[in-house]
């Protein structure tokens, strides 16, 4: 008997863990339905932006916007890690941290540490690489928590600045790029210096006239564009976020409908050995008082 209750008890948990992936998926699906509203919204935009920034391109060689595509000896690097406050999403988050990881040990192995800077937007990536003794910048590390383009653009405010005083050499985004609810894939993009070749040349034939100028335009356009940027990639990372968590839920609530199936299954062999055995008992008693 001692067994049966144990066994209803694991039954009792199961079922209430189940209805909590439940009700996690529910949240998330939702969720993930705003996100990719954004990204949808999003995605034209930037696609314009930079496709006005090729059609200006002939420009770029200006000095008033060389500090934009300055290339100098990498002896500081900022790698900008989108991952997640919370966890239960798959390998949404260990993607993340095993590519950083990999461009630390690898692609930056001849930068001193001290002279790297995780700037960790999410609390997962931040807990990790701070127990690996990196220097992380957490200023920015609730920005999804209200994910707005103003919080974005103030994260791309603050990485020009850093770069532009010459505080990093080199801007890395690392991030999960969302395609749909089960598929992410993980990006490593150049954000500063703005790669040149990465512009790719206009495919139009339209003649603009400009005002005041293309270079005044160039000077305004290109921050806006690339802040742009980085808030596409803040909001890939949150519906890839909850499209991990959706998959992950649904898949638990799966698995704990197949706990419960082979635990009701042991339960009831469990009560049935039960019974027989009382039944053996009886009939072992009653045998034994008809020999009296």
């Amino acid at each position: 008997m001692a067994n049966l209750k144990e066994i209803r008890i694991r039954i009792s948990s199961t079922i209430s863990t189940q209805q909590i992936t439940k009700a996690m998926k529910l949240v998330s699906a939702t969720k993930l339905k705003r996100a990719q509203g954004g990204i949808m919204q999003m995605r034209p935009y930037a696609s314009k932006l930079f496709g006005m920034l090729a059609n200006l391109s002939s420009s770029i060689e200006d000095e008033s916007l060389a500090k934009y595509f300055d290339n100098r000896e990498i002896k500081k690097v900022m790698l900008v890690v989108l991952t997640s406050d919370r966890g239960l999403c798959g390998g949404f988050n260990s993607n993340v941290i095993k590519k950083t990881n990999d461009l630390l040990t690898k692609k930056y192995a001849h930068i001193e540490k001290e002279n790297i800077t995780l700037l960790c937007i999410g609390k997962k990536g931040a807990e990790f690489f701070k127990k690996q003794g990196y220097n992380v910048n957490t200023t920015f590390k609730d920005t999804f928590l209200d994910l707005t383009s103003e919080n974005g653009f103030a994260v791309g405010d603050y990485i020009f600045e850093q770069f532009l005083s010459g505080k990093t050499d080199r801007v890395d985004v690392i991030y999960n790029e969302f395609k749909n609810a089960a598929t992410q894939i993980v990006r490593n993009n150049q954000y500063l210096p703005v790669d040149k070749d990465a512009l790719g040349a206009s495919e139009s034939n339209v003649n603009y006239i400009f005002e005041p100028n293309k270079v005044e335009i160039l000077n305004d356009l290109i921050p806006r564009a690339l802040k742009t940027k980085l808030y596409s990639a803040m909001l890939d990372s949150f519906a890839s976020e909850h499209g991990a968590r959706m998959v992950a839920m649904d898949k638990a609530t799966e698995n704990a409908g197949e706990i419960l199936k082979e635990l009701k299954l042991k339960y009831n062999q469990a009560r049935q050995a039960a019974i027989t055995n009382e039944i053996s008992e009886i009939v072992g008693g009653a045998a034994a008082l008809e020999g009296k």
